[in-house]
């Protein structure tokens, strides 16, 4: 009966685990964009970051062109989305932004240096798409960037900010925030390139 009763334990805490798992990492957002009717999609082209190299980035530069925004590191189980978002840089690079936001806040999986970064990137994965500085991309004191993809005051419809490393955000060529992607998709899954080819 005693290990019966443990055996019930561990298999209930199993279940628990795999449920939490699949919540955080392999849950696609379906909410549906519902704009506020005061949304201001010029908000997001006012946004701007430093680059990885100390360059200053406005976002209305990308005024026409979808964007993919990732917050990214270079210890996690899905580091090798490195090289997937790298060949959606290449393939699209005429319709496509991707911006790359190296963040520690998830796991500490991302130790290194703005330096160490590139390097790492760039040895690694050949990367050439827009990375920026190390940030925070939760909590009060997140990147203004993430403040607003996290903050339906801000982009009309989306309160969810990261749960883990290689989130994804997509915005439209009119600088709407359009879908919130879990961590477990692919940058190369059909959700982002269909957005990406659609008109």
């Amino acid at each position: 009966m005693k290990w019966f009763i443990i055996i019930s334990a561990f298999f209930s805490i199993i279940m628990v685990f795999n449920s939490f798992y699949s919540f955080v990492f392999n849950s696609v957002s379906e909410i549906k964009p519902n704009y506020k009717s005061d949304f201001n999609s010029d908000s997001f082209y006012n946004l701007h970051a430093i680059s990885i190299d100390g360059d200053k980035i406005d976002f209305k530069t990308f005024k026409g062109k979808k964007v993919l925004i990732v917050n990214v590191a270079s210890e996690c189980g899905y580091t090798n989305q490195y090289d997937d978002l790298q060949y959606l840089h290449r393939k699209y690079s005429n319709r496509l932004v991707i911006l790359g936001f190296p963040s520690n806040n998830f796991g500490k999986q991302e130790p290194g240096s703005n330096v160490n970064i590139l390097e790492f990137c760039q040895s690694n994965f050949g990367v050439e798409f827009q990375m920026f500085q190390k940030t925070d991309v939760i909590g009060e004191n997140s990147h203004p960037v993430y403040k607003w993809l996290s903050s339906s005051t801000l982009n009309g419809w989306n309160d969810k900010s990261p749960k883990w490393n290689f989130y994804k955000y997509l915005i439209d060529e009119k600088g709407k925030l359009s879908k919130v992607l879990a961590s477990s998709i692919n940058p190369r899954d059909s959700i982002i390139t269909d957005f990406i080819e659609s008109d």
